[in-house]
């Protein structure tokens, strides 16, 4: 019979789950969230642009 206690003892995380773990950790991951802001700044600032030019024009 297994000896459950024995076995956990024994039990090592291996070396390549701990640098995945590191490596996956540490990157600047992207998410959605950072795509919609960004996309609203974008936005914002062809709006600033758009108006000083049309500003300008009329000027």
């Amino acid at each position: 019979m297994i000896n459950f206690e024995e076995e956990l003892k024994k039990f090592h995380l291996s070396l390549e789950v701990e640098d995945a773990e590191e490596a996956i950790y540490n990157q600047d991951l992207t998410d959605m969230a950072d795509i919609f802001v960004k996309m609203i700044k974008d936005m914002d600032h062809e709006t600033t642009v758009h108006n000083e030019s049309k500003r300008q024009i009329e000027e």
